[in-house]
């Protein structure tokens, strides 16, 4: 593994060497959209990844799930392929601690974090992904208790049709279509897609649909933006929650999205209005051919409403915003639940000194109608060592009320506790960036202390039921380091990026016997992207990924895939796991051997 992180360091530092020029698409021109306050990447003094739309192109990946792995301090957890199931997790944060957003849509689910991902959309409609690491709660609220994922959706696709078909290995049969429509006073964007596959191994068969519509009316006066998703995965769920393998456990989820979004502005006042319902759907069969057997039923309801606005003086730019929201949850095992949530935000970004220095505090302050009041106070720092140079560091408080399922769900060998406290944390960060035309950088290091963590355990190790309880305390600290160069080489574009994070975290020395989801985290992790066209219309991406988690368990994997396009047609060839890895990266499942994907994209303009 050393001679394998050497020899990439060794070629990125021979690749700096070389004569690079601008690329077409500068992260420092990118302007943040999931905060109030809109600032360009460049200006931002927190750590933030953005997944571009080159970088998707160039991922091999073919859903959010996989997209996301090749970042380091996040850590997917997949139950097999198709984006069917996976959980979220950002610097040692747990699944329910991290916040994922649609175009600044607040999709967390009140039932269980499990079900975040439910909510990724499509790669084929979206423009970027902005990853905030740390907690964020101070501006999104309780659930960015480690980070938060923000999916900017495109705006418009022009008047433009695309067809995607993909056939591979397991019986995968993949096929999309993605059209544009450009009107005198609307535009729209329409995806509807289906993703199956037989499995490669016992009952891991799924059946997946994606629905997508993104319409734009009286875009010449006042423009009204409305987004529609529907997003179902039926899928076999072998021994995702037990290992008994005569159960063949099956699983259903839906989840939908309706919003409405416009901005006002007048002078040095911006305002954006949103107005949003989402829902989320969830059947679970302990035994697929059996249902009364065991059977869950879950759905889930929010309605929301929020306004977040900027106004610019002379003593700087203010953000502030209210979202008042209410849940609703109708369960077989959980019972019916509601609750009702308000927030209110405030910050405020001084820049002294010329401009470079940026001093932002704020404050959330959130009441729950069965937690009542909360606050999150933190405040951002960054100073401009020069025009590529920037030293940031930000402090805050971060909270996470329990999920329904910490309080109340039960089976014979879980046990929910209605008297949790919530959980709290209290996080810190220093780190650097460098950004040029060629070369992006940034390193940070991190600290987290955090007190009444929420987890499963065993009274003894004899026992068979896990009960939800407060952790006392736990500390996480860490180090993250992330690159990417872009060069000239034969005239064509090149780009190797890297990734590496550490993490460590004392939970486990405290408590042996936590459950399934603690004892798990990402110890080290190293990414690398070799990025690469050495002929006009072929293009190369080669993805190495190591992981080393708590337990002691390392994997190595490599992912390949091409592209040769001409003209209106582009044939992929994708290919996962190429040296057949032998790893799981939660629970008992074990996930999939070498397979590769061939697809055929067909675009009409």
């Amino acid at each position: 593994m050393r001679k394998t992180i050497n020899a990439f360091i060794l070629l990125l530092l021979v690749s700096v060497q070389l004569n690079a020029q601008e690329v077409t698409q500068q992260l420092d021109s990118v302007t943040l959209t999931s905060t109030r306050i809109d600032l360009p990447f460049r200006e931002n003094s927190r750590t933030i990844n953005i997944i571009t739309s080159k970088d998707i192109k160039n991922s091999a990946a073919v859903n959010v799930a996989d997209l996301l792995q090749q970042v380091a301090g996040v850590d997917i957890r997949r139950r097999g392929t198709g984006g069917s199931q996976a959980d979220l997790y950002i610097r040692g944060g747990g699944f329910d601690q991290t916040l994922l957003l649609i175009d600044g849509i607040k999709m967390d689910d009140a039932q269980t974090g499990h079900h975040t991902m439910n909510a990724a959309l499509p790669i084929e409609v979206i423009e970027r992904i902005e990853i905030i690491k740390g907690p964020a709660a101070r501006v999104f609220g309780q659930n960015a208790f480690a980070g938060a994922i923000n999916i900017v959706t495109k705006k418009n696709l022009n008047t433009t049709t695309s067809v995607n078909v993909e056939t591979g290995s397991f019986g995968q049969l993949n096929g999309n279509v993605t059209a544009g429509v450009e009107l005198e006073n609307s535009s729209h964007i329409i995806h509807v897609g289906r993703v199956t596959s037989e499995g490669y191994r016992n009952n891991t068969d799924y059946d997946n649909a994606n629905y997508f519509l993104k319409s734009n009316f009286n875009k010449n006066v006042q423009p009204i933006e409305m987004t529609v998703t529907f997003l179902e995965r039926k899928f076999g769920a072998e021994n995702f929650y037990t290992t008994n393998p005569t159960f063949n456990e099956y699983e259903e989820t839906q989840n939908s999205l309706v919003a409405f979004t416009t901005i006002f502005r007048k002078n040095k006042l911006k305002i954006q209005p949103r107005m949003y319902w989402k829902r989320n759907q969830d059947i679970f069969l302990l035994r697929r051919n059996d249902p009364e057997f065991y059977r869950n039923l879950h759905i889930s309801d929010k309605i929301g409403v929020e306004a977040n606005a900027s106004y610019t003086s002379e003593l700087g730019i203010t953000g502030f915003g209210v979202d008042l929201s209410k849940i609703y949850l109708r369960s077989n095992n959980l019972g019916n639940r509601n609750r009702f949530m308000a927030n209110v935000f405030l910050e405020h970004r001084f820049s002294i000194l010329d401009n470079s220095l940026d001093i932002t505090p704020g404050i959330a302050l959130t009441y729950f109608s069965d937690f009542k009041f909360h606050a999150f106070p933190g405040i951002d720092i960054g100073f401009d060592i020069n025009n590529n140079f920037k030293l940031y560091g930000n402090v805050g408080y971060t909270y996470r009320i329990p999920t329904y399922t910490d309080l109340y769900y039960s089976d014979p060998v879980t046990n929910g506790n209605e008297n949790l406290e919530p959980e709290e944390a209290f996080a810190q960060e220093l780190g650097l960036k460098y950004i040029s035309p060629r070369l992006t950088a940034s390193i940070a290091i991190f600290n987290r202390d955090s007190k009444n963590l929420i987890d499963y355990v065993r009274a003894d190790v004899s026992e068979d039921i896990f009960s939800a309880r407060n952790i006392t305390e736990a500390n996480t600290k860490g180090l993250e380091f992330d690159a990417s160069y872009n060069f000239k080489l034969n005239k064509f574009s090149q780009t190797l990026a890297f990734g590496y994070s550490y993490l460590d975290d004392n939970i486990l020395d405290q408590n042996e016997e936590l459950s399934r989801y603690s004892l798990n985290t990402l110890k080290h992790q190293y990414i690398t992207r070799l990025s690469t066209r050495l002929f006009k219309n072929l293009s190369q991406n080669i993805i190495y990924k190591y992981a080393e988690r708590t337990t002691g368990q390392t994997y190595n994997v490599w992912d390949v895939s091409i592209a040769l396009s001409l003209k209106q047609v582009e044939f992929t060839i994708t290919a996962s796991n190429i040296f057949d890895a032998d790893y799981i990266e939660t629970g008992f499942v074990p996930m999939p051997p070498s397979n590769v994907l061939f697809g055929l994209r067909y675009t009409l303009k």
